[in-house]
């Protein structure tokens, strides 16, 4: 995948100017939409979480009980996923992108996908998110699509192979994007996405000299952006 720069947008009032990728929400983005955001030159990439269980999403009857772990902290209609119980979640998983591939995205954003460093209540360890991560990208890839590597800082050295990018929320408000070199020296793109406004301006400048894409958003991914050029 080439240098661009990314978006990363809510659905509704979509802001596509000065950008070459837009990250969007897969199910509640129509084909429709997707197609006329290629028409435009974009490319898209589909969000959702891999990690975790959303019960508003239209194939949550789909997740049985025994996978669900802890609520996420902040999230509390959204539960830990056992990614030990590869057997259950992979069709699941494999039925979005192949419904994010039919849409016409040409990429996913699997989230939520650094669940052993979280309290999911589920005893989930490093090699069990190796696994499930390294699924993920071996089954985005079969069906054409480009996928990214979300947050999950810790195991960046052993995915990097894996992956085509990188997407990080707020990497340098926790002082968390230093691994991030390593997807630069394998040409592979980071995007970074700071929340507060200080931080971002603070850390343009080191964000540049790595080769990082930041861009400054809203927490609700409404219209407003701001890039780091």
């Amino acid at each position: 995948m080439e240098h661009y720069n990314l978006q990363f947008n809510e659905t509704d009032n979509l802001v596509t100017d000065g950008f070459d990728v837009i990250d969007i929400d897969m199910e509640d983005t129509s084909a429709d939409t997707i197609a006329s955001l290629k028409e435009k030159g974009l490319k898209v990439i589909c969000y959702f979480s891999a990690g975790s269980y959303e019960g508003w999403r239209s194939d949550a009857a789909d997740f049985p009980p025994e996978v669900l772990g802890n609520s996420l902290s902040g999230w509390p209609d959204e539960k830990w996923l056992d990614i030990r119980r590869i057997d259950l979640l992979q069709p699941i998983m494999t039925a979005r992108m192949d419904r994010a591939k039919a849409k016409g995205c040409d990429g996913v954003d699997p989230d939520n996908v650094d669940a052993f460093t979280n309290n999911t209540g589920l005893d989930l360890t490093y090699d069990d998110q190796i696994t499930y991560n390294t699924m993920l990208a071996s089954e985005a890839h079969d069906r054409g699509l480009l996928v990214a590597l979300k947050n999950d800082v810790a195991q960046l050295n052993d995915l990097v192979s894996s992956f085509d990018f990188a997407i990080n929320e707020s990497c340098y408000n926790y002082n968390e994007c230093g691994g991030y070199d390593v997807f630069v020296e394998q040409e592979k793109p980071v995007h970074i996405i700071e929340y507060k406004k200080h931080v971002f301006n603070v850390n343009c400048s080191d964000a540049k000299s790595h080769g990082f894409d930041m861009i400054l958003k809203d927490r609700n991914l409404d219209a407003f952006v701001k890039s780091c050029y």
